[in-house]
């Protein structure tokens, strides 16, 4: 197929990405999902192709209102990238994996509460888990885009999580940082009810992120 090299590149970093995702164990096997914005729809990853394996003429361009090329099998998450690039002018790349501390958490249908300043960087003062839904469906996408919202990174109760950015390089480093807060969040638990820092302090903190480069918000 005929492509840009701007559309290969972007093509590539996904790819890249979703082998960093099982190399930094934030993901298993093929269960993660990447887009990132393109043109005027998105690039996502396909359905149930090993990372390893996976060329850039099998991730999907798909238009937002869905439509595709019939050969190609979209992510079966493809409904809740496509929603959340849809709603979210300020995000270019959505992250999904299933990090073991984060899917602990979603099982438990928690939240993440600032146990560490460092939840500023996921736009406010927790992370919250949306309501489960099954995969794939409208339903769930729904509750990921309420959940987001004021926000760059949730769970989704009984399934994973969600991160999203500017750039595909930020939406990673924050699924890495949201799973590092789930670790050590699920860690207090083990020892007692963790003190928690206040909204104003939150805030005063992503505040000075945004002077660090460090939030997008």
């Amino acid at each position: 197929m005929s492509m840009t090299a701007d559309e290969l590149a972007k093509r590539q970093a996904i790819i890249d990405a979703c082998r960093r995702m099982n190399a930094l164990g934030i993901n298993q096997g093929t269960s993660g999902n990447i887009s990132v914005r393109h043109a005027d729809g998105l690039l996502v990853t396909p359905t149930s192709v090993p990372y390893e394996a996976m060329m850039p003429d099998q991730i999907v361009f798909m238009a937002m209102d869905g439509a595709h090329a019939p050969h190609q099998k979209p992510s079966s998450e493809w409904r809740f990238h496509r929603d959340i690039l849809k709603s979210r002018a300020d995000v270019d790349a959505v992250v999904h994996a299933h990090p073991t501390y984060c899917t602990i958490l979603a099982v438990m249908g928690m939240d993440i509460p600032p146990v560490h300043y460092m939840i500023a960087a996921a736009g406010g003062d927790s992370i919250r888990c949306a309501p489960y839904a099954t995969f794939g469906t409208a339903e769930l996408s729904e509750h990921a885009v309420r959940a987001l919202e004021g926000r760059l990174a949730c769970l989704l109760d009984h399934h994973g999580m969600i991160a999203i950015g500017r750039t595909l390089d930020k939406a990673m480093w924050l699924a890495v940082e949201v799973e590092t807060l789930a670790r050590q969040y699920h860690g207090c638990l083990q020892i007692g009810k963790p003190p928690l820092l206040p909204s104003d302090e939150i805030e005063n903190v992503r505040q000075r992120m945004a002077g660090y480069g460090l939030s997008e918000r």
